[in-house]
Formats: structure tokens, C-alpha cells, sequence
């Protein structure tokens, strides 16, 4: 069943990452729909994923800096999305982690969000967030504080006009349910499996790959392998925390920077173990990891839990998890994992690594978006 017209609606379009990749499989499935944004600033070699359709935006596009510094626009992000007018469409389909399931619908029309996070710096994270922006006290800090609570009785509001919630991980559908009251259906997100090829033999070093951002914990990883002198850590990523990272690293640990798709999807597929330290909704790194056949050390907390397979579980075992976000918490777990690693087997790692492939995505959608339909 096509419904006649379709509206897709992103919080903003700049890059190509995780939710994006949920866009290119949306426009997969409808690829007669339209496509809006708060902005749109994608540049011209990476349009071919959104089918190289025209985006359309809001007022914020125009504004000063917004190519760059548009997140400081997000207090005038609930008002902008407000504007697009959808009221041709008769199927909405939002993917948010921030505003764009707050677009204005009517009762004639199924709107159906596919929600990544519910604004986490807005809630259950705002203190997190606060103490990370040096923003706990004083009076930029109230100021933030007030629109943070202006922004969660509008996200609250807007929930309303959502017909059916998708969440990317049960951790998220959690979430839906603390803050808005509403059930929401498990639907994982797209992982491109087939471009994380299956190796078998592996190498002798582990790795951790993300952006050296505090929330990843990447600083952990580093020190706690200095306390492990005889176990190779490589590092692929780059951010602001790259100085603190390079500060705790020993000889042991091997700190590449920004690395090309090739060089990362190369060292995912030879190392023996990959160590994930974040606390993430869902966290796509620990997938492609297990693609390629290589089993995952990661912190026991979020998407974690439900893309990683312990031995304790009873399954054919794809990694193993530690509990606490400490630097002896990691040094432990890859001290378990040398003595595990022979039970772990790589085929386990990528047969589960393919529950997570974008086709069973499009499936899903389109069966749900269906079943909203009827």
C-alpha cells in the first residue's frame, strides 16, 4: 500500500552519519516523497544518498552562520519546523532527535516518527549536558536552563501529533515511554553490513573508533590500556578531546586521527577485539564491528545490551560487557576477554551483526507505515 503523497522531515541535513543513514533507507522505501529540513547544507558529493533531491528548509537556512553554528539556533528550531507547510501530505514520516516530529499535522493525515533520542540534552541528560558546557551556574546558565524548560513543555505538546512512534532501540522506546506516555515499536536502524566485509584471521591489537567527544569515553579506553602495557590499542577518531586522549596514551596505544572509510573498515577487520566505552541509544560502531566478524568489549549500558551477545546469555557469545565506566572496569573486561576470545567465534559475531542490515530496515518500515495506514 503507497499512500498518495509523502512528506519526510529531518531535524537538519549537514553530513552523512547515523541518521542519515535512516534517511537514505526512508527515501528507499518512497522515492516519490519530499524532503524537509531545518537546514540543508549538504555538500554536493554527498546528495547521491538522499537521491539528489531538492531539500526544502525553514527561515534558518537564511540566518547568520547558520551553516555552522546553527545548533545555536535551537531555541528558534520549535517555531521553524512549525512552518513547514505539510498540509498536502498524506503521510508524515519524522526522523528525530531533536525537533522534526513537532512538524503540525492534521487529523486526516498518519504521521509516523521514527524517534532516535528524545531531545536528551532537554531531558533525562540536561544536567550531564550543563556540566559539559561549564553552564551549572550563573546567568548565561539560568537563561539556558529556562529555554531547556520551554523546549521540554513543547516536545511534551508536540507528541500528540504523532500518530505511531518508532524508537531505534527498546533503550529509546524506554525513553518514549518516561516522556510522553506513548508505547513505541522497536525497529533498529540501518546497518551497512554488506560494506563491513566478514575476515576471519585476525591481528593481535584491539581498537576503539568514534569521535573523541567526552560522552564516548574514549579517554578511559586509553588509560586504562596504559595500565596494560602488553596490549595494543588503536585509536581511529578525531574531536575535542583528542588532547586528553593523546595525554593518557603509552607506547602501547597507537592514535590514528580521522581515518578514510577504507583504513577504518581495514583495522575493524583485523582486530582482535573492539572496545566501546559510550553509553549510546543505540550505537552503530559495535555492529559494524561484529560485520566484519570481530567480537566487542562494551560498557553493559544503552544499544549495547541489545547488539551484543554474552557468553552468559547462552548464545553463541559475540563479546562481553563491563559495568562500570572505569579505567580497572576495561583493564578487567580485556583481561576476561584474552582468556574468552578462543569461545568467541567470528561467524557468531557476523551472523549477528546481519539481524541490523538495511533491507530487514525497510521492511519493517514499510510494514508498520502500513499497518498506521490502515
Amino acid at each position: 500500500m503507497h499512500p498518495k503523497k509523502v512528506a519526510i522531515v529531518v531535524d537538519w541535513l549537514n553530513e552523512y552519519a547515523g541518521a542519515e543513514r535512516v534517511l537514505e533507507q526512508l527515501v528507499l522505501c518512497y522515492p516519490d516523497a519530499d524532503i524537509f529540513a531545518v537546514i540543508e547544507f549538504l555538500p554536493d558529493n554527498l546528495r547521491g544518498f538522499i537521491q539528489n533531491k531538492k531539500v526544502t528548509t525553514t527561515f534558518i537556512q537564511n540566518l547568520p552562520k547558520a551553516k555552522t553554528h546553527y545548533r545555536n539556533y535551537l531555541p528558534l528550531m520549535p517555531l521553524a519546523i512549525e512552518q513547514l507547510d505539510l498540509s498536502q501530505y498524506d503521510l508524515i514520516i519524522s526522523s528525530s532527535h531533536a525537533v522534526a516530529k513537532g512538524v503540525l499535522t492534521g487529523p486526516d493525515q498518519v504521521h509516523v516518527s521514527y524517534v532516535h533520542s528524545p531531545m536528551r540534552y532537554a531531558w533525562d541528560l540536561q544536567h550531564q549536558y550543563l556540566r559539559e558546557s561549564n553552564l551549572v551556574s550563573g546567568f548565561k546558565s539560568w537563561i539556558v536552563k529556562w529555554l531547556l524548560h520551554k523546549l521540554r513543555i513543547w516536545d511534551l505538546r508536540t507528541a500528540n501529533g504523532v500518530d505511531v512512534f518508532i524508537a531505534n532501540s527498546s533503550f529509546i522506546a524506554k525513553r518514549i515511554k518516561k516522556v510522553y506516555g506513548r508505547e513505541a515499536r522497536v525497529i533498529y536502524p540501518p546497518v551497512d553490513t554488506n560494506s563491513f566485509a566478514f575476515q576471519e584471521k585476525k591481528d593481535d591489537f584491539f581498537l576503539t573508533a568514534s569521535r573523541l567527544v567526552p560522552y564516548k569515553r574514549v579517554d578511559l579506553i586509553v588509560e586504562a590500556f596504559s595500565k596494560i602495557p602488553d596490549q595494543k590499542l588503536v585509536v581511529i577518531g578525531d574531536g575535542p578531546d583528542m588532547s586528553k586522549v593523546r595525554a593518557k596514551a603509552g607506547p602501547n596505544v597507537e592514535i590514528l586521527g580521522y581515518q578514510s572509510h577504507a583504513v577504518l573498515r581495514d583495522y575493524m577487520q583485523r582486530a582482535k577485539g573492539f572496545v566501546f566505552a559510550a553509553e549510546e541509544d543505540f550505537g552503530i560502531s559495535p555492529v559494524e564491528a561484529q560485520a566484519c566478524g570481530t567480537p566487542v568489549i562494551a560498557f553493559a549500558k544503552g544499544g549495547a545490551l541489545e547488539t551484543v551477545i554474552p557468553e552468559e546469555r547462552g548464545d553463541p557469545a559475540t563479546g562481553l560487557f563491563f559495568h562500570e565506566q572505569t579505567a580497572d572496569a576495561i583493564v578487567d573486561a580485556i583481561t576476561r576477554f584474552n582468556l574468552l576470545s578462543q569461545k568467541i567465534s567470528p561467524f557468531a559475531c557476523r551472523e549477528n551483526a546481519l539481524r541490523f542490515s538495511p533491507d530487514r530496515f525497510r521492511n519493517e518500515i514499510i510494514s508498520t507505515v502500513n499497518k498506521a495506514l490502515d
